[in-house]
């Protein structure tokens, strides 16, 4: 088998690979008393991830150059760093519920690259001058990378939204920053010395009040549902999410933020080098290009969104829907800006 059958039948295994692997994660979403399928679904990540590795060293090792020249290479690269910050995220969070949303988008971009482009455009081809530098793999990869953490981080956010039915609820989870609310109730100030804090307004708990009953002993917390006649008219007993709906979401709202506080900076790094490159290729280090505009609105969505989380303590429903919206705003960049064939980014692509 030569280079090119063994990417030909990477690209077909990978599509299959991720296939299953969604219905896996579909599965375990179901059915979560099923511990096996949460390893299956981990499992089917790493093994995609690495029949995309190999194929693209085949690439490498075939045109003698990093393969990130032209559509075909680029999406299968941007589907390795799904699958890698998929795996990353899961890792750190012990959360299975990265893949129900990752796993259809890696599949679906491989099935466009691997079973809807043209078999011209899969082909590797010899670099055209303006590719021929260092440049390709420093800035390139870099960019590619950003922006498959900043979708895992989108539809984690996106994920939020559904399973809270876009109701602006309150979170507890650690990634809320300067500004925000966290507060259980209580505050230790020193060993032995319990001080409990004001109550939480009813509508912040998600319909539960807490009051402190002095039994002589020390303070104790119970919580109390709150029947309908006693919430505020923003909020009826239908609208209340379960419990388990709220630790979904939170978990949701914490891997998103660390998500995309890893995607901001390879963003950042990558449009730095890409200044670089474009002064020594081009003479000018900004041309606004539509690329490098769309990059530009692309960092200027996702620092609004960090900003807002860690400055002024917005969470839950107002930084999600911003960071759905960088979803859109990421693709845009991506790959609609080439669509027209214009600029001076577009090399490999449909016109």
């Amino acid at each position: 088998m030569n280079l090119v059958e063994l990417q030909n039948w990477l690209d077909n295994a990978t599509f299959a690979v991720l296939f299953l692997t969604m219905l896996v994660y579909w599965g375990g979403a179901a059915f979560p008393n099923v511990p096996a399928l949460a390893t299956l679904g981990t499992a089917g990540m790493a093994i995609a991830n690495l029949c995309i590795a190999t194929l693209l060293g085949a690439r490498w090792i075939e045109a003698g150059y990093f393969p990130l020249s032209n559509l075909y290479e680029s999406l299968f690269f941007l589907v390795w760093g799904i699958t890698a910050v998929h795996l990353f995220a899961e890792n750190t969070s012990r959360s299975r519920l990265v893949g129900v949303v990752t796993a259809p988008v890696a599949m679906g971009i491989t099935a466009f690259a691997a079973l809807t482009l043209p078999s011209e455009m899969q082909s590797a081809e010899p670099l055209v001058p303006a590719l021929k530098s260092n440049w390709l793999m420093m800035h390139v990869s870099v960019m590619m990378l950003s922006y498959a953490a900043l979708m895992v981080g989108s539809l984690l956010a996106i994920a939020f939204l559904i399973v809270t039915r876009g109701q602006n609820i309150q979170l507890q989870g650690s990634s809320v920053g300067t500004g925000g609310y966290r507060s259980n109730g209580y505050r230790l100030h020193k060993a032995g010395e319990l001080v409990t804090q004001p109550a939480t307004p009813p509508t912040e708990n998600n319909g539960f009040s807490r009051f402190e009953n002095n039994n002589g002993k020390g303070n104790t917390a119970v919580l109390n549902l709150i029947t309908a006649t006693e919430l505020p008219t923003v909020a009826t007993a239908e609208e209340l999410l379960s419990p388990q709906r709220l630790s979904l979401a939170e978990t949701l709202d914490n891997i998103s933020y660390r998500v995309i506080g890893l995607g901001f900076p390879l963003i950042t790094i990558g449009i730095i080098a890409g200044a670089v490159w474009a002064n020594e290729a081009w003479g000018s280090y900004w041309s606004w290009d539509p690329k490098e505009t769309w990059a530009l609105i692309t960092w200027l969505v996702f620092a609004a969104y960090l900003h807002a989380r860690i400055t002024r303590g917005w969470q839950g429903r107002r930084p999600a829907i911003l960071a759905a919206s960088g979803f859109v705003v990421v693709w845009v960049c991506y790959l609609g800006v080439n669509l027209l064939g214009k600029g001076l980014h577009s090399y490999g692509w449909f016109f």
